[in-house]
């Protein structure tokens, strides 16, 4: 679900300051290092993985060339113009790398199809390079990685380029009930794409500001709750929330064991698929993706069908189909296009059970996130070792650090217990159940997945009064239980990208991108941000 909805209902739950390390550290990395003269016409807009491949392999493009592309088109646009504010630093070795890549392919040594693809990562997920890992947050400047997390070294394994990380609301959106998502003391305030004065959601807003204005090949967001699919929606990307376990969380800034995972936000549900085979892997650190073995593959593009829909029965959240009657038009369309393409439409109701869980999912998140970054923040190598330093230190930094709103969430955190607390037992036990609540309902309505709207239109941004209601959701239930759901664009509410949902059980990823798919070719609803400055023609 919508993450303002969660911190302020429990379980169903400044633009100035882009202080130190934000455009001072541009400046002085790639963009300032070498020419970004570009030498080519490339056109960069809505320009897929396989396109790039195809310039590459002809020797049209080379890495070297689509990196300076990328890096001239975030100064422009990013920077400059628009002013996006999506990417909180950039990498000064980005050109090198892709002269590496570029050099191997001439040696005959293509890694697949990410080879030398440039892509952009959330800066929660830790890079063992030049640049920082804070979570957006003035008290990790500093904290250089000591290596790569996991799914990080996963990429580069399969020959990305990364071209720097990008801004995130602070701490993943688990500092205060009254935040402004895309906001965080480090990087500033990111706009939306399609029209500025909107946020692109949290809390992987730089990912998906960024994905959305061609900024980058590829993304890679975050999610506990929702901060994977919702800007993904909002910004009219795909985005995959995968399975709790198919790729690791080892040196990922955490909120939660049980529900966090990494994944790709992309433009196309093939380049979507090409990234999340790219990720996957069992690490020894991270014992739940051991539960991935046999279950995960390298290439899920082989399930990129067009007819993926047929014969499929798929369940609608009835509670979706009313409200605003422009979103449930949208979702009226959107059934009707599934009935086309062969698929059965059942109604559902998900969510009403959902509200028996109370506030148990927020109680479990509040557990998990003390002793999770109590342990990242021991040995990391920012100024604070544990989550009760870094209310310190924010208290010490309040000017810079909450001129806007608060940590309320972090101070409630901190009066938690340990994770052998029986609050904290009762919660787990309760959201655990939810997990059978939501298999059984399919297995009584025979259908093969879940589906409904995946979240309502782009907030504006409020810093005073921070985010707000803004219509349906449905990241909670596959949030929850650990299971993978999709966004894919559904079309466009004055202007603003509303996303289409689909989840279903555990490592059914291939059932739901050939959903995905399947939908996304039928109507190609995806539509380029216009920089619009206001909804107000």
């Amino acid at each position: 679900m919508d993450r303002r909805k969660f911190l302020r209902n429990g379980s169903l739950t400044g633009i100035g300051l882009a202080a130190v390390g934000s455009w001072s550290r541009i400046d002085a990395g790639a963009v300032g290092s070498r020419s970004t003269k570009i030498t080519t016409a490339l056109n960069l807009e809505e320009i897929t993985v396989s396109e790039l491949q195809k310039k590459m392999q002809s020797g049209e493009e080379s890495s070297v060339s689509i990196t300076k592309a990328y890096l001239e088109r975030i100064k422009e646009i990013d920077k400059a113009g628009p002013m996006l504010n999506s990417i909180i630093e950039l990498n000064p070795d980005s050109i090198t790398i892709a002269e590496g890549l570029d050099l191997e392919r001439k040696n005959g040594k293509i890694r697949g199809p990410l080879h030398g693809i440039p892509i952009l990562v959330k800066d929660n997920i830790n890079t063992g390079d030049k640049m920082l890992t804070t979570a957006g947050s003035l008290a990790l400047v500093g904290n250089h990685a000591k290596e790569d997390a996991f799914v990080m070294k996963q990429l580069r394994d399969a020959g990305v380029v990364l071209l720097g990380k990008t801004n995130l609301s602070e701490w993943a959106n688990f500092r205060s009930t009254h935040s402004c998502s895309g906001w965080s003391s480090r990087g500033g305030q990111t706009k939306s794409p399609y029209i500025l004065d909107r946020n692109p959601s949290g809390s992987s807003a730089g990912s998906g500001s960024a994905g959305a204005a061609n900024l980058s090949a590829i993304c890679v967001g975050t999610e506990t709750d929702g901060s994977v699919v919702s800007p993904a929606s909002v910004n009219g990307l795909v985005g995959i929330k995968p399975t709790v376990g198919l790729w690791s969380r080892t040196g990922i800034i955490p909120i939660s064991a049980t529900q966090d995972t990494a994944g790709p936000m992309t433009r196309s549900v093939q380049d979507a698929a090409i990234l999340l085979g790219a990720g996957t892997g069992v690490d020894e650190t991270d014992p739940v993706t051991k539960e991935s073995t046999g279950k995960s593959i390298k290439d899920y593009t082989v399930y990129l069908k067009k007819d993926g829909l047929k014969g499929k029965r798929i369940g609608i959240e009835k509670s979706h189909l009313t409200g605003n009657p422009d979103l449930v038009s949208l979702l009226r369309a959107a059934m009707t296009v599934m009935e086309t393409q062969g698929a059965t439409i059942v109604e559902v109701d998900v969510l009403t059970p959902l509200k028996l869980l109370g506030t148990a999912e927020y109680q479990v998140l509040l557990y998990e996130f003390k002793d999770g970054l109590n342990k990242y923040l021991s040995s990391a190598n920012g100024k604070v070792k544990s989550l009760k330093e870094l209310i310190a230190f924010d208290l010490e930094n309040e000017k810079k650090v909450m001129p806007f709103f608060k940590q309320e969430i972090l101070t409630e955190s901190e009066a938690k217990g340990g994770l052998d607390s029986k609050e904290y037992l009762d919660a787990l036990s309760k959201t655990n159940g939810f997990r059978k609540t939501i298999l059984d309902l399919m297995t009584a309505s025979k259908l093969d997945a879940l589906s409904g709207i995946t979240n309502g239109p782009a907030c504006c941004i409020d810093l005073v009064n921070g985010d707000y209601d803004n219509g349906p959701s449905l990241s909670t239930p596959a949030a929850i239980t650990g299971f993978p759901h999709i966004t894919v664009p559904m079309g466009l509410f004055h202007g603003l990208p509303i996303g289409l949902s689909f989840y279903a059980g555990s490592y059914t990823e291939p059932l739901l991108i050939s959903l995905a798919y399947s939908y996304e070719q039928a109507t190609m609803k995806r539509k380029k941000p216009g920089f619009q400055k206001d909804l107000i023609p």
